[in-house]
């Protein structure tokens, strides 16, 4: 598996991720929102390098000109809630993309564990496509690899592209070993070290859906 940091080379990049660790600049939602949608564009920015590309002959009203463009659209899939934000940056880019969405949560089992339960997906067929799944916090790895597993009851894609806007060492470990062997690249805008009891990524940034979207509450079924 290829992991790729974005945040290790010195751009505007690391601003974004920045002000999304900011417990200040936290409390504006709206900020937030959009500077995790800025991390996702940029990740659609350079993972569009990646992608096939031909010469293709666009016509203007003066005559032909000649656009190296991308040959395949990649399938967009996120899980909900905290994904919606950094989702939606992706697709700010992949404009013409279909999308795939997961409902998956933890679900606690005792004051510091949990499992992840997943409900339902809603996905286009994803045989042979090209696939982008992203999640704002990849911190035990558990949600990321309940993802992948329902993307494969909607086919088996030829690519996967994993997404996180801050990762775990420990979690980074665990898809490498869940899912070694399989077509994928991860990318992330920046490694931590350490998970706390709770499985929270530290320093990381806190609960993206929360920050995002308000706090929840737990309500039973």
């Amino acid at each position: 598996m290829e992991i790729i940091n974005l945040g290790e080379k010195s751009s505007l990049f690391n601003r974004f991720m920045s002000e999304i660790r900011d417990e200040k600049i936290q409390k504006d939602p709206l900020r937030f929102r959009r500077n995790i949608e800025r991390v996702g564009e940029i990740m659609a920015y350079e993972i569009s390098k990646t992608i096939e590309h031909s010469t293709k002959d666009v016509t203007t009203c003066l005559g032909t000109a000649k656009v190296d463009s991308p040959d395949d659209t990649p399938v967009l899939a996120t899980i909900l809630r905290a994904g919606l934000p950094f989702h939606h940056g992706f697709l700010n880019y992949f404009d013409r993309s279909n999308n795939s969405f997961i409902c998956a949560h933890r679900k606690v089992t005792s004051k510091t564990e949990f499992e992840i339960a997943f409900e339902y997906i809603a996905s286009p067929d994803l045989t042979d496509k090209l696939v982008i799944l992203a999640d704002p916090m990849l911190a035990s790895g558990a949600s990321m690899e309940v993802g992948y597993h329902a993307l494969l009851k909607a086919g088996l894609p030829k690519k996967i592209h994993i997404c996180a806007v801050i990762a775990s060492r420990k979690g980074i470990e665990y898809i490498k070993e869940k899912l070694s062997g399989k077509n994928i690249t991860l990318w992330v805008g920046a490694i931590d070290d350490e998970l706390n009891e709770k499985s929270y990524i530290v320093p990381g940034l806190g609960d993206a859906g929360d920050l995002a979207y308000g706090e929840k509450i737990d309500i039973k079924k």
